[in-house]
């Protein structure tokens, strides 16, 4: 039979029951676009920057399980997305990046767009395919999928030449996808396990720690940590992988960069269970975790064991099937102990920072802990919470509760402004029910604040607050502690309403504490009548969070004797001479 390269490009998607897509037509991919707008199952999105598409394809992909889908021109197109797709690059995050590309058959050069783009995205991508002929597209989605979807997830890119997609071609069998089934764990991976079970019962005072692999392994987390009585601890990727009501939820991280409820829970800790993290630069507080010399460390990529901390145990799995086994092993060598009182402990810390927070004066700005406060009190468990990158990100991860897996995504490892507004988009497109609000910084915003034009477009009520300091507090603040000054971050002058007009999106202001709970509930109405909302707020950043502060601290005593005393020096003189 013979199809075009665009109607098998579309096939291959429904096949992959891809219901979104997002991106920008142009002159390489016009017929895809064209094809797409036949489809009954697919959607596609237009946005106001690859860039954000990008972050639109990953978000659908974090709060679905699902895989994004990201439709642009080559060249150009690429490069703009480039962000978007490192960022789901580092932080395993599966999508299908899909390209137009210039004529694979011709007599001319110096074609439009024509860049070495392969070469350009095969260091933030799983794989690059470049279609060569019709009956290579739909076998090549599918397996650009599967690879996407297995192992450590990640992007992967398919680019398909602009005649194949026009012309029709020769196909001789037009197949359906078949899912590929999780491979069973080997002997020696269950082997692995039953030396980690026995290692976790020997331990006096077991501790667990969270990564975006285990989101999906909520559960059985909660039970191995019931089981163990285990404090849990989570990476800032992974926060909604262990509920912030379960009363062994400690918080973001441990050691000296972590809420006082995680850094006493696991002062005494001699057995370290990790799943599903890389132990990166953000998760361990810029490698300040005090790792006990027995870790099990899960995952399902093995080049992430021994990096940074050598493992005791190294167990390479889906964390779903590994944990499973594990706590079937631990039932067998052991009862369940009592963790009331560590749970009891937990709390009690817990209630403490909240309590010095909220005593924190804020001149007549908005206290971030009042706000969360009030946020998480009118706001349903099943909200979906989307930090943007900044001193905003890392106030919500200490002080906003996240309840339910998938239900509060950031950019982490890659740690890329711009995300929240365009990520936000997409997670209400992928659950219209469900409430999404975005938490972003002032300079974050400018980064993809036109993109709030789509949410409009397409009466999306999504609420947008808007930490607005006017400056780029996480960069002024590590560089007030060792400089004693602040460079190259203070913002210009932003009219949110203006923006808030000029884009289509109700505008609420929040200037101070009391009036709090009546802004909020006056956008969430709002939101509710489909309507995108800015909610523009005088936030306090005085007070630094403790990941800030044990950052610096980490960084500083790792530098020689020499550095550390040249920097303190410095910032001690100019302290005096003003």
């Amino acid at each position: 039979m013979k199809k075009t390269g665009a109607w098998l490009l579309r096939y291959a998607l429904e096949q992959l029951q891809i219901t979104f897509t997002y991106g920008i037509p142009g002159v390489h991919n016009t017929e895809i676009y064209d094809e797409l707008a036949s489809s009954k199952q697919i959607t596609p999105i237009l946005v106001t920057h690859e860039g954000n598409g990008a972050f639109m394809a990953d978000a659908y992909s974090r709060t679905t399980g699902k895989v994004g889908v990201l439709v642009i021109v080559p060249g150009a197109g690429v490069t703009q997305a480039a962000s978007g797709i490192a960022e789901a690059y580092l932080d395993g995050i599966p999508i299908l990046v899909i390209s137009g590309g210039i004529r694979s058959q011709g007599e001319f050069h110096y074609q439009l767009h024509d860049i070495r783009q392969h070469e350009l995205l095969a260091p933030i991508t799983k794989a690059t395919f470049h279609i060569q002929n019709h009956a290579e597209i739909i076998e090549t989605l599918y397996k650009a999928h599967d690879i996407a979807t297995t192992g450590e997830p990640g992007p992967v890119f398919i680019e398909i030449p602009v005649d194949i997609q026009l012309e029709t071609g020769v196909v001789e069998k037009i197949s359906n996808y078949q899912p590929l089934s999780p491979a069973p764990l080997t002997n020696d991976t269950l082997k692995s396990i039953n030396t980690a079970a026995a290692m976790l019962v020997e331990a006096k005072q077991p501790g667990i720690f969270v990564g975006w692999g285990a989101v999906d392994a909520v559960s059985t987390v909660q039970s191995i940590a019931e089981y163990l009585s285990a404090p849990v601890a989570t990476t800032l990727q992974g926060l909604s992988s262990f509920p912030a009501n379960h009363s062994l939820h400690t918080g973001m991280g441990f050691g000296p960069a972590a809420v006082p409820a995680a850094e006493e829970a696991f002062n005494q800790c001699d057995c370290l269970l990790a799943v599903g993290t890389q132990f990166a630069e953000i998760a361990t507080g810029s490698y300040g975790l005090p790792v006990p010399d027995k870790l099990i460390h899960v995952d399902i990529n093995p080049q992430v064991f021994n990096k940074n901390y050598q493992a005791a145990v190294a167990i390479e799995g889906d964390a779903g099937q590994v944990l499973a086994e594990l706590l079937v092993e631990l039932e067998k060598l052991s009862t369940p102990r009592n963790y009331t009182e560590l749970a009891g402990n937990i709390q009690d810390n817990k209630q403490r920072y909240l309590t010095e927070w909220l005593a924190h004066y804020s001149n007549e700005r908005v206290n971030p802990a009042a706000l969360f406060r009030e946020l998480r009190t009118l706001v349903d468990n099943d909200t979906f919470i989307i930090a943007d990158d900044g001193n905003h990100t890392f106030l919500t991860a200490e002080l906003m509760p996240i309840y339910e897996g998938r239900h509060f995504i950031s950019p982490t490892d890659f740690n890329c402004m711009g995300y929240a507004v365009p990520a936000a988009i997409a997670a209400k497109l992928a659950h219209p029910e469900q409430m999404i609000v975005a938490v972003v910084g002032d300079g974050a915003l400018l980064m993809s604040g036109m993109e709030l034009t789509t949410a409009a477009k397409y009466q999306l009520g999504i609420i947008c607050l808007i930490f607005n300091d006017g400056e780029l507090a996480q960069i002024a603040q590590a560089q007030q502690i060792p400089y004693n000054r602040k460079t190259c971050t203070q913002l210009g002058a932003i009219q949110f309403a203006a923006l808030a007009v000029a884009t289509g999106c109700e505008y609420i202001q929040i200037k101070g504490e009391d009036v709090i709970a009546e802004k909020l509930q006056q956008a969430l109405a709002l939101a509710s009548e489909n309507k995108p909302v800015v909610v523009d707020i005088a936030i306090d950043y005085s007070k630094r969070t403790r990941f800030t502060d044990g950052v610096v601290t980490t960084n500083l005593k790792r530098f020689p004797l020499k550095t550390q005393l040249k920097m303190v020096s410095r910032a001690i003189y100019r302290k005096l001479t003003g």
